[in-house]
């Protein structure tokens, strides 16, 4: 061999290590990116079949701003839409979140942010419409603008906004649920979903704007493509039944992964949510829930309210291919120079998960003065194919906090993610073979503070205060490269429009 041959062949190893390197530190980049990580707030107000009667007006097109005090939507009738839809057994939910959050200590830069998410729902009751019981069709749309300031600022593995994703118009759900049995006991849903809209969910966290207290961070940092969750969804199958008032089985199966490809973005390589991928592994999820008081129970006037609680349950294993996060396929770090730059394969992954909602105090005066705590753990011992093999969130909501504000929350809550041994082992690699500053990750957690105000039935506005510890697991500060990225604090102001 030459030596051009030679010094090509170096350099061609040397770039494959490099590619390897940044495939084992790959999920934690698009952590970094606030790709597929997130989970939108949920619609203030259900999309209701008889929404029409909300806000009908006669009196030109400014008539809704006569009914912006008692409208559950801001605009109302819309002008006739909803009256016309409402004909074919359709209704239509438009929803703008807007905010603006900030770090105003830490990360690796300073500075605040907009960032915005227009979901518009429209849906049919085919009972409504043709008169087929049980059916439902679900479309939605997601309009996503603004800056990400997770990416930009905080380097945070947990990103601190539920909405953060890449600029675009793209298709988020479109399904058909039919309900079967006495009761509707059994419903199957087909098509394209979204996991986070009914696994994994506790309650009481959705009032929160970080976003892993929507999708968490095992899924979000494990699957590929950050798995079927918000702004992305895959093709697949869902049954539900409810054996008893109190049980229901919920379970899946799913095309392994949001995007046509593992390398790259997902967001990127599926743009418009249109792309469908079937060719992937295939992902099964399966979870029990257990509910009291039961579906359908009576409270009599004389009788004490029951503290409500929700218990769940669950497992998901995606049967990918996954790249180990230390070793390649002859077996020496990735970090090494030596290595062949291809990390070694494992087949298939899993986690199991436990979601708990719980009621602890109700005023004996107004029911709806209530308390409740909730707590979700994820965890997988699969520490040398997944970056995150631990994550927890818990936290207390408080409902009608002030007199005279039945409708306003407060809530308190924590998250905390730890990064695998594999992935901190990976580190010790590098600065073995590297001999510069690389800090080794170990876990991240931040608690947040947030007061949702509800100024009409379509309108809410929600400050919130959050600080982080140990910013992306302890990364170094690209800034300061002899640092690690400090503590942040991060302030904001979040606003819910129900159009």
């Amino acid at each position: 061999m030459d030596k051009d041959a030679k010094r090509r062949g170096r350099a061609c190893r040397r770039r494959r290590v490099a590619y390897a390197f940044s495939t084992a530190v790959g999920a934690w980049m698009t952590t970094l990116a606030g790709a597929a990580l997130a989970a939108p707030p949920p619609m203030v107000i259900p999309v209701d079949p008889d929404a029409y009667q909300n806000g009908q007006t006669d009196g030109g097109p400014f008539a809704f701003v006569q009914t912006l005090g008692r409208s559950n939507y801001m605009l109302g009738d819309m002008w006739g839409l909803r009256t016309f839809l409402s004909r074919y057994g359709m209704s239509l939910g438009i929803q703008e979140t807007s905010e603006v959050l900030g770090n105003v200590t830490g990360g690796s830069r300073k500075g605040f942010e907009y960032d915005g998410l227009t979901t518009a729902t429209l849906q049919m009751d085919t009972n409504r419409a043709f008169g087929l019981y049980g059916g439902t069709f679900n479309a939605s749309a997601l309009y996503l603008h603004g800056r990400n300031l997770s990416t930009d600022n905080l380097q945070t593995l947990q990103t601190a906004s539920g909405i953060e994703s890449d600029r675009s118009v793209r298709l988020w759900e479109l399904w058909y649920q039919q309900k079967f049995l006495e009761e509707d006991r059994l419903d199957v849903k087909i098509g394209q979903q979204s996991l986070d809209q009914e696994f994994m969910v506790s309650q009481n966290a959705l009032l929160f704007v970080n976003t892993m207290f929507g999708w968490p961070m095992v899924p979000s940092a494990d699957m590929p493509g950050g798995g079927p969750a918000y702004p992305l969804s895959a093709l697949g199958v869902r049954v539900r039944a409810r054996p008893t008032d109190n049980l229901t089985f919920l379970a899946g199966v799913f095309n392994g992964s949001p995007a046509p490809s593992n390398n790259g973005d997902p967001q990127q390589l599926n743009p418009s949510g249109t792309s469908f991928p079937i060719h992937g592994g295939k992902l099964a999820i399966a979870e029990v829930q257990y509910t009291y008081p039961a579906l359908g129970s009576v409270v009599y006037p004389d009788e004490t309210p029951p503290l409500a609680r929700t218990y769940k349950l669950g497992v998901w294993y995606d049967a990918e291919n996954f790249d180990d996060l230390r070793y390649d396929d002859i077996g020496l770090s990735l970090a090494d120079p030596a290595s062949s730059g291809n990390a070694r394969q494992h087949h298939g992954d899993f986690a199991l998960y436990a979601v708990a909602d719980q009621m602890v105090w109700v005023d004996s005066h107004d029911n709806n003065r209530n308390l409740s705590v909730f707590g979700r753990i994820m965890g997988t011992p699969q520490s040398d194919r997944n970056l995150i093999d631990f994550s927890l969130n818990a936290g207390i909501v408080l409902h009608q906090p002030l007199p005279y504000r039945n409708t306003d929350t407060l809530g308190i809550g924590v998250g905390h993610t730890h990064v695998s041994q594999q992935a901190a082992a990976l580190d010790r690699d590098q600065y073995l073979y590297d001999g510069t500053y690389t800090p080794v990750r170990h876990t991240e957690t931040f608690v947040e503070v947030t007061y949702q105000y509800q100024v009409r039935p379509w309108w809410q506005l929600q400050p919130d205060i959050q600080y982080v510890f140990n910013p992306g697991g302890g990364v170094a500060d690209p800034n300061s490269p002899n640092q690690r990225i400090g503590n942040e604090v991060v302030l904001g102001l979040r606003t819910n429009i129900l159009f």
